[in-house]
């Protein structure tokens, strides 16, 4: 009979084993699915999302309206700084998992988008996009499904173009949500 801490670590690797074949998987099929009404659309949107620049915008925008809009902008823009830092230098640097491989012989290349030379775990985008919602939507809730629908959208762009794989994006989206929750705790304790 085995002794309980190894069965838990053999549980656990068999676990992480097959979150990674089913991560595959559903990488995989996203790559086989002809899709050519989105495929030009979802490669902007990711192009548009880096740097946060479709967040940026939208803080800008919600920035031009005193009170509730230019706070939620302010604590929109604070949880991309958070975000993007922990997925950035934390989380791409200590994890380091490879990007998905791209055959030469992909069905659909002009989905692509260049890929980036950082690791791909967490998706840096997503977390910015989920984290940019997440803080906004509390204080200023007419926003709260309309940057929640671009931030998943982010989030699959980034599997559709073929750089991220679901996990990561996954992960992307409970980060931005951790460091929305972040952000918008500083306030309310600098508030005090």
């Amino acid at each position: 009979m085995l002794d309980r801490p190894a069965q838990e670590h053999r549980e656990q690797r068999d676990l992480m084993r097959d979150l990674a074949t089913l991560d595959q998987a559903l990488y995989e099929a996203v790559t086989v699915t002809s899709t050519p009404a989105l495929d030009s659309a979802l490669r902007r949107l990711s192009a548009a999302a880096d740097h946060s620049k479709i967040s940026f915008a939208a803080a800008g925008l919600l920035a031009l309206f005193p009170g509730r809009p230019r706070r939620a902008a302010v604590l929109g823009v604070a949880a991309i700084g958070v975000a993007s830092t922990t997925a950035n230098l934390l989380g791409k640097r200590l994890v380091r998992r490879a990007r998905p491989h791209r055959a030469a012989d992909s069905p659909f290349p002009g989905r692509h988008v260049p890929m980036p030379e950082s690791a791909s775990f967490p998706s840096g985008h997503t977390a910015s996009a989920v984290a940019f919602a997440a803080a906004v939507g509390p204080t200023f809730p007419a926003a709260t499904v309309p940057l929640g629908l671009l931030a998943c959208a982010v989030g699959y762009s980034r599997i559709h173009t073929g750089v991220h794989y679901p996990g990561d994006v996954l992960a992307g989206a409970v980060l931005g949500t951790g460091a929305a929750a972040v952000a918008l705790t500083a306030a309310a304790h600098w508030e005090r």
